[in-house]
């Protein structure tokens, strides 16, 4: 059993109910062009901008606002800052989202998927063996993501419907219960699925994108000078001028690409070249000419300078025009929250976090998920930022911290991809990634001024998940150790039963294990209590791998262990949902005779408690237990017929 596949196996060893393994093994898989890829590149870019570029579209709605908030401080805004802080939102833009995702990190796809856990995955099949300080970045980057994962919906809707105080100053005392209203609403709807209203997304916020760009053309025209901003030499004069204040500018300026994270981790449903199509021709364009705008109408006219982008609106077509915001900041929060769910499934699959339940919420569309507890968690953290911050000005303090956060953390992993990987020269790796990095550090120490105002809010949240998920990894490791210590081999297990002869009953009976090598648990259980033998039996691993997705013809593996011994490994990658009978019933085509209503599914039921003497501190062994009790129940978890499963307890220390 090689190391990797040993390290991953752990995480099954100490799931309460039995579990298969986790795999870290890479096998060679022809899904990289799979699902929508083939699809037409229009079509696929136009659905991109619906789901991936909605979190960033509704920047333009408070991130102007709050960079010129922190310029005029004094309560005087110059010509020369309003021009700063345009210049400063464009090439944040250009830098971070163009140069750094669209055209560098997009590339160091794991068969054509993206994100953190995907750079994660590659970076551990790079460098070998457990891959331990990749695990701890991905670990930071992924509970950084579940700080914005928060945020973002609060402070999308919450700018949107801070657009009718434009309307009419009365509806102030409104503002926060619409949006409570609206949340609920969204965070009830996610359990019947998106997929219908997905098609709508697309032409929706690509109509959103086209309206930014014609508001944006409309006010240029105030102030045509605003194209000085154009210039990154304007961005660095302002820095040069301010000291120490364009620190907290820069803090504000990184709303501006807040949602950039998105273009690489919902690769994999879109395809690169739609994704980089739909951000140079449409999304960068209209982003940047609605900052023009923006700009130009506070050069003209400074009073304007209070909320800029509504005040762009015609009067006459403002309330329409909030109307599409909320939609545009509702399809933002949709994209977080089902970037949450795929982010959740990807920790669980890859050992970072106990079995979470899951429901599919499409029949044909595999990554349309539903996860009942992280949906309810997710929208008690959203209302109470809501309530507490009361306004999109007081969230903007909260916001920024997680999303640069996990920017620096993509930064270090796409770094050891380009060295190790790529196997580019060190000096050039260097040479690549040190401006992308240099410039998400500055960002970083920008929003860390923001502490004390709001930035404690993701940053408890982000602390809170990475030690549950390190708690959860170092406990699995402990348990895996001790469970591979206790069981015997499987061989010397199969010679002891040839000899012995037990009681045989008709049937076939199914042993879930987590190390294939070991006897399963709970056939030392049921071999131990009922003194019976079914006439079939198989040893089941289930090995999640660090490849997104497996072939079907890749997917099972079957080895003859004895006349009535059967040991089967089925394989998933790290984007599949494990559904156990589906993967049993394509067996047959290799010869295996299965009958699922005369097959028993025996699953061994761990629980824990703590030991006299642990290699975790109490508390952490406390949270292990508690993370465990958590765990969704295994039958559940991989698609078992709850009338064909029998659970055997099994109590152990830690």
């Amino acid at each position: 059993m090689s190391e990797s596949t040993d390290n991953a196996a752990q995480n099954a060893a100490a799931q309460p109910a039995g579990a298969p393994a986790v795999n870290a093994e890479v096998t060679p898989s022809t899904e990289g062009e799979h699902g929508p890829r083939k699809a037409g590149v229009f079509s696929l870019a136009v659905g991109s901008i619906g789901v991936v570029y909605g979190d960033i579209g509704t920047s333009p709605l408070y991130a102007f606002r709050e960079a010129l908030h922190h310029t005029a401080a004094d309560g005087l805004i110059t010509r020369a800052e309003v021009l700063g802080v345009v210049s400063l939102l464009i090439w944040a833009l250009t830098l971070v989202v163009t140069l750094k995702y669209v055209l560098f990190v997009m590339y160091a796809d794991n068969k054509g998927e993206g994100g953190t856990l995907s750079l994660v995955a590659l970076v551990k099949g790079a460098i070998g063996g457990k891959g331990g300080f990749a695990v701890l970045v991905g670990i930071l980057g992924a509970s950084m993501f579940f700080g914005d994962a928060v945020i973002t919906p609060a402070i999308s809707v919450l700018s949107a419907v801070e657009g009718l105080e434009v309307v009419q100053p009365v509806f102030s005392h409104y503002v926060v219960p619409i949006t409570i209203v609206i949340l609920v609403l969204l965070f009830t709807f996610q359990s019947s699925g998106t997929g219908r209203v997905a098609a709508l997304f697309g032409p929706i916020t690509t109509f959103w994108f086209l309206s930014l760009g014609v508001l944006g053309l409309m006010h240029v025209a105030d102030d045509p000078g605003v194209f000085i901003a154009l210039s990154p030499l304007t961005a660095v004069h302002f820095i040069l001028n301010h000291g120490t204040l364009s620190l907290v500018v820069i803090g504000s300026v990184f709303l501006a690409v807040t949602g950039a994270e998105a273009l690489y981790a919902d690769m994999g449903h879109f395809g690169r070249r739609p994704i980089q199509l739909a951000w140079l021709m449409l999304v960068f364009p209209s982003l940047a000419l609605n900052y023009l705008g923006q700009g130009a109408l506070v050069l003209s006219h400074p009073q304007a300078v209070d909320n800029p982008f509504f005040l762009m609106v015609p009067e006459p077509l403002r309330l329409p025009f909030i109307v599409l915001a909320t939609i545009a900041t509702i399809i933002a929060s949709q994209a977080v929250i089902t970037g949450a769910f795929s982010l959740t499934q990807q920790a669980v699959q890859l050992g970072l976090l106990p079995r979470i339940e899951s429901r599919h919420t499409s029949e044909t569309l595999a990554g349309q998920i539903y996860l009942p507890r992280v949906n309810w968690m997710l929208l008690t953290g959203v209302l109470a930022l809501v309530i507490f911050f009361r306004s999109s000005s007081g969230l903007a303090s909260a916001y920024g911290i997680s999303v640069t956060g996990e920017m620096v953390m993509s930064s270090l992993l796409a770094f050891i991809v380009v060295w190790k990987a790529w196997k580019w020269p060190l000096p050039l790796a260097v040479l690549i990634v040190s401006p992308f990095l240099s410039a998400e550090i500055v960002f970083l120490s920008a929003n860390m001024l923001k502490v004390l105002d709001g930035g404690y809010v993701p940053l408890t949240l982000a602390i809170c998940v990475a030690t549950s998920m390190w708690t959860w990894v170092r406990g699995t490791s402990i348990v895996f150790e001790k469970a591979h210590r206790e069981n015997i081999p499987l061989s010397d297990l199969l010679k002891m039963l040839s000899k012995s002869h037990p009681v045989r009953v008709p049937g076939t009976a199914v042993f879930l294990t987590s190390d294939p090598y070991l006897a399963p648990s709970a056939l030392m259980h049921n071999l131990k209590h009922n003194t019976v033998l079914h006439a079939k039996n198989i040893v089941l691993t289930v090995n999640v791998a660090t490849t997104p997705r497996y072939a079907d013809d890749q997917r099972t593996r079957i080895e003859a262990l004895s006349d009535d011994f059967t040991s089967i490994t089925l394989n998933f990658g790290y984007m599949e949902t494990p559904n156990v009978p589906k993967a049993l019933m394509h067996c047959r085509k290799q010869g295996l005779k299965f009958d699922i209503m005369a097959t028993s599914f025996f699953l061994n039921h761990r629980s824990f408690k703590p030991a006299a003497q642990s290699a975790m501190p109490l508390w952490q062994t406390r949270l292990f237990i508690a993370l465990s009790r958590w765990a969704a129940n295994a039958t559940d978890f991989y698609r078992l017929p709850s009338n064909r499963v029998l659970e055997l307890g099994q109590q152990l220390t830690v």
